[in-house]
């Protein structure tokens, strides 16, 4: 994807790109939350035009972004999130935080593995992102991980889908779905892993 295409798209970026936004990153907020307690701050890697900040606000959680495309920053600015422009495989904030996300992003990092230990050295807690295994070995994914330490890592499915709004009967099957022997086959075909890797100590 081209900068003109993040650029001239900051605006309406989030409702545009998702067919049901509140579903989804709602969902993906709940996850977040599960390893931090409230009023943990988050900071959102590649965060576009924040759109998943007011769910993670909701989850009583403290928000942070930063983004490399201005006009996504300013986007996300306007609507009055805490976001600073950066590059997610060098930058660092001002403290350390509880928790660091990426999502949809993974691609950006120039070597995962050194990825996974920049952001260990400034999060406290937990890194939650999501992984396209048909991309991304898992298993490899994973290792690099626990020697960044993260050593508790798990793998959830996610069945929500980005562009395509399901009835609630197909939605719901779907979410059921995520918890079954199912979900490995259903993700050799589509969907992603949301990957929570926590420190021993948190």
């Amino acid at each position: 994807m081209s900068e003109t295409k993040y650029t001239d798209g900051a605006a309406g970026w989030t409702p545009r790109e998702y067919a049901d936004a509140e579903t989804y990153l709602r969902r993906r907020a709940e996850l977040i939350a599960r390893p931090l307690t409230p009023d943990d701050v988050v900071l959102d890697l590649a965060c576009g035009d924040g759109g998943l900040g007011d769910f993670v606000t909701r989850q009583g959680l403290r928000y942070l972004g930063v983004d490399l495309n201005e006009a996504m920053v300013a986007e996300a600015r306007r609507r009055g999130l805490d976001v600073a422009r950066g590059d997610l495989n060098d930058y660092v904030p001002a403290s350390p935080v509880a928790g660091t996300t990426l999502f949809r992003a993974l691609y950006y990092a120039r070597d995962r593995a050194a990825f996974f230990r920049h952001v260990a050295s400034y999060t406290e807690k937990a890194l939650v992102f999501d992984v396209n295994p048909r991309q991304y070995a898992l298993a490899d994914v994973v290792t690099d991980l626990r020697e960044a330490g993260f050593e508790q890592v798990a793998a959830r499915p996610f069945f929500v889908p980005q562009r395509v709004l399901l009835p609630t009967p197909l939605a719901s099957l779907a979410r059921a779905l995520e918890e079954t022997p199912f979900a490995r086959a259903i993700l050799r075909l589509r969907f992603t892993y949301v990957v929570t890797g926590t420190k021993a100590s948190s």
